[in-house]
């Protein structure tokens, strides 16, 4: 606690929350600053006289991504060194990368330090997905506009870990589920309960399972090609193959673009024409053939020998290492326009 009483809470925010720049400080390492930031003001505000933001801390999403155990051990000596009570990170609402470094972060505080942590994503954040076993993450809307609902419920569940108050269930707390089941008395058995919700259903009545099934996103193949031969074909790959340099500056985790790049005059991918932008595999042998992952000189010998009819003469690259679902999909959406503007057939589509 502080002098006067108070709780001492650390704050994690990333490069643009913390107010240092945005896509071209993501390299930046973890530093400390006295006091709340940016969204720390809203969470100053919601904690009270309670609890006070002692301190901030603050580090670059792609300096996370890149360093992984690295800037764990970094940023966990920082929080080490405020004395404090809790933290708090994010909320990073849709921002992969930067919901990847709150889970990073705060399941390193929990684990090490052995503090109460929260922090708040959208459902779709790969952070949530990734970390949520591990943390309690407030379920938040996609972008900073929910910011103060969000900081509001963040504070009350934190409140109730700080005093190791009982935890209620999600629906209760506003958590995403984290996978962990309990036993609990209900005023009516099961086979009742299962009726009634029977009966609801069919009455087009509102009720609420207590089963929840996944939802899965269920896609309905095209038929074949009737004759490849005549085919035009394109490579697409989510396994990071861009020119040597990576002139789109693809992020290596929680990709924020994808690139298009040309094919001509090209029959072969070598390590000093292209390289890989992906993080989370070895690029090693990727690095070393290129072709590994994107199989140009394979498709180029197909096309020689009359079995492809022919090759799109551009490739479509980014990286589905953390990469949202959200994302991928609009990625996904604006490929596929662009494909079927060109007359593409097909499509050769790999991964790592």
């Amino acid at each position: 606690m502080t002098s006067n009483g108070k709780l001492r809470i650390v704050h994690y925010l990333n490069q643009f929350f913390g107010q240092i720049g945005g896509e071209e400080m993501a390299g930046t390492t973890p530093r400390v600053q006295p006091g709340p930031v940016g969204p720390g003001l809203a969470l100053q505000q919601a904690l009270g006289n309670s609890a006070e933001v002692v301190a901030t801390i603050i580090c670059g999403d792609n300096y996370v991504a890149d360093n992984l155990e690295q800037a764990s051990r970094e940023i966990l000596a920082l929080i080490s060194e405020q004395n404090a009570d809790a933290l708090v990170a994010g909320p990073a609402f849709n921002a992969g990368r930067y919901g990847v470094a709150c889970g990073i972060v705060g399941q390193a505080a929990a684990r090490e330090l052995g503090m109460p942590v929260i922090t708040g994503m959208y459902v779709e954040n790969p952070g949530a997905e990734l970390y949520r076993k591990d943390i309690y993450i407030i379920a938040t809307e996609d972008s900073a506009r929910g910011m103060k609902d969000a900081v509001g419920v963040m504070v009350k569940l934190l409140m109730k870990l700080i005093r190791q108050e009982k935890v209620g269930s999600p629906e209760e707390e506003g958590y995403l589920p984290r996978g962990i089941r309990f036993n609990s008395f209900a005023e009516e058995n099961g086979a009742k309960r299962a009726v009634n919700m029977l009966l609801a259903k069919l009455k087009g009545e509102p009720f609420t399972t207590e089963l929840p099934m996944p939802d899965f996103d269920r896609v309905t193949p095209n038929p074949p090609l009737e004759n490849l031969s005549k085919a035009k074909i394109a490579l697409v790959t989510s396994g990071g193959i861009v020119p040597k340099g990576n002139p789109d500056r693809i992020e290596s985790s929680s990709a924020s673009k994808y690139g298009k790049y040309s094919l001509e005059g090209l029959s072969d991918l070598t390590s000093e024409t292209h390289e890989t932008a992906h993080g989370g595999y070895d690029p090693v042998y990727a690095n070393q053939d290129p072709d590994r992952v994107l199989p140009l000189d394979v498709v180029r010998d197909l096309v020689k020998e009359g079995v492809i009819g022919e090759l799109h003469p551009y490739h479509y690259a980014t990286v589905g290492n953390g990469t949202s679902v959200a994302n991928a999909a609009k990625y996904g959406a604006a490929i596929a326009a662009d494909l079927k503007a060109a007359g593409v057939d097909a499509v050769i589509l790999t991964s790592t």
